[in-house]
């Protein structure tokens, strides 16, 4: 992965696209690509602050928790999310995780050349500040889905929200989708197979191919329809 192509992608999607050309070339121009390598951590919850990471190849899983608990996992970066934006408004230590499940490519943009993009740009805070609308959206999805009662809905919703990964197998294990699903093994395990039997995904022990996303993602809202 050049920094050249890293460029291009986050150009085209996510945060960074929507933003002002100008401010856009100054946060490329003093970002680092970053090469992680499966089981990597970028950040741990309580690290010393820090900038922003955006997602440029691979798969990143986020793992959360309030203060004092273990951070569980509750989502799977997409190509162009960027996220690490607290630390910027609030000058507080790390209130997350985020570890690298395959190969992963990162563009890090430093705290330090955060400040000093703000200082150069009255608007800069805003931009960056749309960061936090999109974890916010983010968030929300994740809440109301685990809202739903049955199980394998609250599956079938994860696995559709999963795909915002790309057009690539889904890495995890079946424990790992429970956790984010509020679902035991079992019920994984059985929502899958009524899942392949339904043509909707084929599945290994650590790795779900989504065949189509749109059926899992109506099954997932019937019950918001009766």
């Amino acid at each position: 992965m050049s920094k050249a192509k890293a460029d291009r992608i986050l150009s085209g999607a996510g945060w960074l696209s929507e933003q002002p050309e100008a401010f856009r070339a100054e946060v490329l121009q003093r970002s680092k690509l970053l090469r992680y390598a499966p089981g990597d951590v970028v950040f741990r919850l309580g690290d010393p602050i820090g900038g922003i990471y955006g997602l440029v190849d691979g798969t990143v899983a986020a793992n959360i928790a309030p203060p004092m608990s273990i951070p569980r996992l509750i989502h799977l970066g997409a190509p162009g999310h960027w996220t690490g934006e607290g630390c910027f408004f609030t000058r507080h230590p790390r209130r997350g995780e985020l570890r690298a499940i395959v190969e992963t490519w990162m563009m890090h943009l430093p705290l330090e050349a955060m400040d000093q993009i703000a200082a150069l740009d009255p608007q800069a805070a805003r931009h960056f500040a749309q960061i936090l609308m999109v974890t916010f959206t983010t968030l929300v999805r994740v809440i109301h889905d685990l809202q739903k009662p049955e199980a394998t809905r609250r599956i079938a919703s994860v696995l559709n929200r999963a795909t915002w990964i790309g057009d690539r197998p889904i890495p995890l294990s079946q424990a790992e989708f429970g956790a984010m699903a509020n679902a035991s093994r079992k019920q994984v395990n059985a929502a899958l197979q009524c899942f392949a039997a339904e043509g909707w995904l084929t599945h290994t022990y650590r790795s779900i191919t989504i065949v189509n996303a749109e059926a899992l993602r109506l099954f997932a809202e019937k019950e918001d329809e009766s």
